[in-house]
């Protein structure tokens, strides 16, 4: 029986920003589903953000004293099952009793604290993993730890790390000022983390990791390359040996039109004209004139340029020039906040823009809509193009990362694709997929055959659990 130890800084359904909580809160599931035998755990700190209705029901199983250079702090480790799952959250109010998961001046040593309570905890709770499986950089200490501190333990020997970038941009960097003080690492270790002259703890994590995997195959070979990898491309051709994509999934329990409450009217595959109900939902909801012969575009996210916003910019009035709505769900960079609420203002009949974060309307947007665009610059793996076609409406997309392993072209001479694409990061390029996708919108015909195409794939954990158990046996 395998024996596998998840530590990640967020999970679902206690506590998530974005597509790391999703992965955490749904894959451990998936691998007991895939193979029963499998013990899956997952760690993450205990946020204020944890709602009571889990903190009541959680069992402490240890208490101890974490050593971080000369602090001595608290742990108490908590556990709560779910789907099979036990999680285990790291309880210290010093460092987690916060508004927000991240963005604190002391991120740094708030983590540190994590892994080396997580390391520490291992005895405490009587669970030894063969896999240690870290996320992101939040979890990259606790692989630097076991390879340069504690594998040197008996108990600790045997124990194989994989470490999963879900981002790159994201890598945890920092002064040497703090290499021993905070991350209680010695002067034998900088040679690890050292990287452009700072502490790289996702560097420290790939030298040190048994397996480097990201979160799809393209976006494992796009970070090898300088314009994808923030700088750290020459470590990962390094270790490219080591290094494979998995694309993640999405819950298809929680996507689905056919039980779903949230949405407006259910439908299936079998039964797409249902879908018209909650388009003419949606329509009331942003303003906007119920029609069914006008194609619905919608886009979820956070408003960064690197999403492709700034190509939307650059096109907004070549695409409202169109017959076409377009529905806008997201907060983020002000200046878009400003460019897309004036664009409404000036498309009354055309736009709606709700700047919020709002999982219910979100839903609804994915079951209403007719075409998703999701022009990304970059995209590790994305999860908005999957939910989106799980809900019959067809993604427009940039063939970048995730988006690229998920979303196919659609030939209609073939009749195979299940969406509509684009290469080029250019907002003229963008704009001729949504002129095609609107095409095709306009045949019956060719619509209804993308629709049932893309809501036929299979975007569950399933096919990925098995390929990480497979990983898993390799090690």
């Amino acid at each position: 029986m395998k024996k596998i130890l998840y530590v990640g800084s967020e999970a679902l359904p206690f506590a998530a920003t974005g597509g790391l909580g999703d992965v955490l809160g749904s894959l451990p599931a998936a691998l007991k589903r895939a193979e029963p035998g499998t013990d899956v755990r997952v760690v993450i700190p205990m946020y204020k953000a944890v709602a009571e209705k889990y903190k009541e029901r959680m069992t402490k199983v240890a208490e101890f004293t974490v050593s971080l250079s000369w602090r001595r702090q608290y742990c108490g480790v908590w556990s709560y099952e779910l789907d099979g799952v036990t999680y285990y959250f790291i309880d210290n109010e010093y460092y987690f009793k916060r508004t927000s998961l991240y963005g604190s001046f002391d991120d740094g040593e708030r983590y540190a604290y994590f892994c080396k309570a997580v390391m520490e905890m291992l005895p405490h709770i009587g669970f030894m993993p063969d896999i240690l499986h870290c996320h992101d950089w939040q979890s990259a200490l606790c692989v630097i730890y076991l390879k340069r501190k504690y594998c040197y333990l008996d108990e600790y020997s045997d124990i194989k790390a994989v470490y999963t970038i879900h981002n790159i941009d994201y890598q945890g960097i920092y002064s040497f000022d703090i290499l021993g003080d905070i991350f209680c690492l010695d002067s034998w270790d900088r040679y690890v983390v050292e990287y452009d002259g700072c502490i790289n703890l996702t560097k420290g994590a790939i030298v040190c990791c048994d397996k480097l995997t990201t979160v799809s195959p393209n976006y494992a070979n796009e970070i090898q390359t300088e314009y994808y990898s923030s700088g750290l491309h020459h470590i990962i051709r390094m270790h490219s040996g080591k290094c494979c994509g998995i694309i993640n999934g999405i819950d298809t329990d929680y996507y689905n039109p056919e039980t779903d409450d949230v949405i407006e009217k259910k439908f299936s595959v079998d039964t797409i004209s249902d879908k018209a109900e909650n388009k003419k939902a949606l329509q009331r909801r942003f303003g906007l004139p119920e029609r069914d012969d006008v194609p619905l575009i919608a886009m979820v996210s956070r408003l960064a340029s690197h999403k492709g916003f700034d190509l939307v910019r650059h096109v907004a009035d070549d695409i409202l020039s169109g017959d076409v709505q377009l529905v806008l769900l997201g907060t983020g960079e002000a200046e878009l906040e400003d460019f897309f609420s004036d664009l409404a203002r000036r498309y009354p009949e055309k736009c709606g823009v709700m700047l919020a974060f709002n999982k219910d309307l979100a839903k609804q947007i994915y079951a209403s809509a007719d075409i998703f665009l999701m022009p990304s610059k970059s995209e590790p793996c994305g999860l908005a193009q999957m939910i989106a076609s799980r809900y019959g409406t067809v993604p427009v997309v940039r063939e970048t990362g995730g988006l690229y392993d998920t979303i196919k072209p659609y030939n209609p001479e073939t009749g195979e694709g299940n969406g509509i694409t684009f290469v080029t990061y250019n907002a003229h390029d963008m704009l001729n997929a949504i002129h095609r996708a609107c095409a095709f919108y306009n045949d019956a015909d060719r619509w209804s055959e993308l629709v049932k195409n893309a809501m036929s794939v299979d975007f569950s954990w399933n096919a990925s659990a098995k390929k990480y158990l497979e990983m898993y046996d390799n090690l």
